[in-house]
């Protein structure tokens, strides 16, 4: 099944197909370590929703609800 990342609970896994959007948003996720094919899993969502906790390659990342919502991921 494939979501946007926003979407994912706390405790669920996927992994990165694509992204959303090109330029300066898509550099800026690749260089946090977001590339296609890599594993994540949401550990925390904050109680507004925004922003969530990621584990991708064995670290932890903050991202906003907006750049989540750029990221395809297929659940696993």
């Amino acid at each position: 099944m494939i979501e946007t990342l926003n979407n994912l609970k706390k405790g669920e896994s996927g992994r990165i197909i694509a992204f959303k959007g090109k330029g300066n948003t898509r550099k800026h996720l690749m260089e946090m370590g977001l590339i296609k094919g890599s594993e994540i899993k949401v550990e925390r969502v904050a109680p507004l929703g925004d922003p969530i906790e990621i584990r991708v390659k064995g670290y932890c990342l903050s991202l906003r609800k907006d750049e989540a919502k750029k990221i395809e991921i297929e659940i696993i």
